[in-house]
C-alpha cells in the first residue's frame, strides 16, 4: 500500500492531523496498534487555543455539546468542607478571545469526536497495526508491521506517545527529567456520595497523600488522581481504587462503585532532540512529555498537528518549497520547550494556572517563515496569532475557518494576490489597527506590513503563485 503520509498513532495528534489532512484533499491513512481508541479520561482540559483550533477543524460544537466548563474546587477535611479552591484564573471573553476558559471533555470523548470528523471527511484509521520497524529513502519511507506487512508513504508522522516505536527507531533520544519522583493513579470511576457541582480535594492527612475526585463534564463518571509516595506501584484495580477511596476521605470503600480505566505514571518533563529526520516527523507526545498540571500536553501536541498539516499539504498536493516542512521542528520543538517549563512550574506550584495556560499569547515571531516589513499600528505583529473580531460586518474567525491563507487589509488598500487566498477588508479595528496581515491556514500572521512591499515574494516562498 502507498500513502501520500503514514500517521503512527490515533491519539489526539494523530487524529487532528488527519482531520487535516483529509479537508486538504491528501491521502493520509492512520495506524494504531491497539484494537480500539483509547478508553480514558487522561487528557481532559481543551483551552481556549485549541478551542479555536477546533472552530476551524469542524469539531467545536461537537466539543462543546461533550463537554462543560471546570467545577470549583472544594477542599475537605474530616468530612466536611473546609473551603473552596479556585483551579483557574478567571477571564473574560472578548470579541478577539471567543474562548475564555478551559473546557472540560474527556480525552476519550475528544478522540470519539475527531475520529468521527475524520471518518466523515473520508479518512481512514486502521487499528490493531503495530508498527515494528522503519526505513526510508529520498523518495519514501515505508513501515513495516507485526503482521508481515508494510505500508510505504511519501512521508510518515509518529504520533505514537511518549514511548515512540518510530521514534526510537530513528534513534532519536529525548532530553528531560522527573518532575516529580512520586507516582500518581489516576482512574475514570462512577462513585456515590459526592456532587458532581464540585471538585473534590482531600488534602493528605499525616502519613497519607492527596487525592482529588473531579466530576467528568458531559459523563456520570468522575476522574479519581492519588499521589504515593516515591518507589510505591499504585494498585490500579477495583479493590485498590476503594482503598484509596476509604483511607483518604470520609467515604466508604463501596462508595466507588465502579472503575472503568485505571492507569499510573510518575510525572516528568522530556524533549525529543529532533522533531524532523528526512520524511519523519514527530508529533504530540512523541516529541514531547509534559506533567498534566496546567492541562498542556493534548493542547500542544493538537497544535503541533495544526501546524505541521497545512505544512504538509502545501508540499505534498500544492507544490510549495520541501524547505517549508523544515520549520515545522523550528517553530514546534521552542514553543514546545517553552511548554515543558510551564507546566513543570504549575506542577510545582510556582505558577497559576491562567494566561499563560490558555496559550493564546503562543506565537512564532522568531519564526523564520515570520516576516515584519515596517511597522504597523496596533498590536499585532507578524507571528503572533491572529485575533478574532468584527471587520465591516464580517467575523473574521468565520473568514479563516478553512484550509486556506487570509489577507486582512485594515484601514488600507488590499493588492491584487493570488484567488487561493481569501480578502477581507474594512476600517482601521482596534485588534489589528492599520496595515496588511496576511494569515497562515493555522491562525498566526505570516506576514504584516504596512504597505505590500515583499509580499508577492513571500506568497512565492510559502508556495502561492502570484496573482
Amino acid at each position: 500500500m502507498t500513502v501520500d503520509v503514514l500517521i503512527v498513532g490515533a491519539g489526539p495528534t494523530g487524529l487532528a492531523l488527519g482531520v487535516d489532512l483529509a479537508r486538504r484533499g491528501v491521502s493520509a491513512l492512520v495506524v494504531e496498534r491497539a484494537d480500539r481508541l483509547f478508553p480514558g479520561s487522561r487528557g481532559k482540559g481543551i483551552q481556549p487555543r485549541t478551542m479555536e483550533v477546533f472552530d476551524d477543524l469542524g469539531v467545536l460544537d461537537a466539543i462543546r455539546a461533550a463537554g462543560g466548563t471546570y467545577p470549583v474546587g472544594m477542599i475537605w477535611q474530616d468530612g466536611r468542607r473546609a473551603g473552596e479552591h479556585q483551579m483557574f484564573d478567571p477571564a473574560e471573553a472578548t470579541e478577539d478571545s471567543p474562548y475564555n476558559a478551559p473546557w472540560m471533555v474527556p480525552q476519550w470523548r475528544t478522540q470519539e469526536i475527531l475520529f468521527a470528523r475524520l471518518t466523515e471527511l473520508g479518512g481512514r484509521v486502521e487499528f490493531g497495526r503495530e508498527v515494528v520497524s522503519v526505513e526510508q529513502n529520498p523518495a519514501g519511507v515505508t513501515a513495516h508491521f507485526a503482521s508481515g506487512d508494510a505500508v510505504t508513504a511519501r512521508c510518515l508522522v509518529a504520533a505514537d506517545g511518549g514511548r515512540s516505536v518510530v521514534r526510537r527507531a530513528l534513534g532519536i533520544g529525548m532530553t528531560g527529567e522527573t518532575v516529580d519522583p512520586n507516582p500518581v493513579l489516576v482512574a475514570d470511576v462512577r462513585i456515590t456520595g459526592l456532587d458532581r457541582d464540585n471538585w473534590h480535594i482531600f488534602p493528605p492527612r499525616e502519613g497519607e497523600n492527596f487525592l482529588a475526585i473531579c466530576p467528568l463534564a458531559g459523563t456520570e463518571d468522575f476522574q479519581l488522581t492519588a499521589g504515593f509516595p516515591e518507589g510505591t506501584d499504585p494498585d490500579t484495580s477495583l479493590d485498590g481504587v476503594r482503598k484509596i477511596v476509604a483511607d483518604r476521605s470520609h467515604l466508604d470503600a463501596e462508595d466507588v462503585t465502579e472503575l472503568r480505566w485505571a492507569s499510573d505514571f510518575r510525572p516528568r518533563a522530556a524533549l525529543a532532540d529532533r522533531f524532523h529526520e528526512g520524511r519523519v516527523f514527530l508529533a504530540g507526545d512523541a516529541a514531547h512529555v509534559h506533567s498534566p498540571a496546567g492541562g498542556q500536553g493534548l493542547n500542544t501536541s493538537v497544535q503541533d498537528a495544526y501546524n505541521l498539516g497545512w505544512k504538509l499539504g502545501a508540499v505534498l498536493r500544492d507544490g510549495a518549497p520541501a524547505a517549508l516542512l523544515d520549520t515545522y521542528e523550528e517553530e514546534r520543538r521552542a514553543n514546545a520547550a517553552d511548554m515543558l517549563g510551564l507546566s513543570t512550574s504549575v506542577h510545582r506550584g510556582e505558577v497559576r494556572r491562567g494566561e499563560a495556560t490558555r496559550q493564546l499569547g503562543l506565537g512564532y515571531r522568531g519564526s523564520s517563515l515570520t516576516v515584519q516589513v515596517g511597522e504597523v499600528s496596533g498590536p499585532v505583529r507578524a507571528g503572533d496569532r491572529a485575533p478574532d473580531g468584527t471587520l465591516d460586518g464580517v467575523r473574521l474567525f468565520d473568514v479563516f475557518r478553512g484550509p486556506h491563507w487570509t489577507l486582512v487589509a485594515v484601514g488600507t488598500e488590499a493588492p491584487r494576490v493570488p484567488e487561493s487566498v481569501r480578502v477581507v477588508s474594512g476600517p482601521a479595528q482596534e485588534s489589528y489597527g492599520v496595515g496588511l496581515f496576511l494569515v497562515r491556514p493555522d491562525g498566526y500572521v505570516g506576514w504584516a506590513g504596512a504597505g505590500a512591499m515583499g509580499l508577492a515574494e513571500y506568497l512565492a516562498r510559502v508556495g502561492l503563485s502570484a496573482g
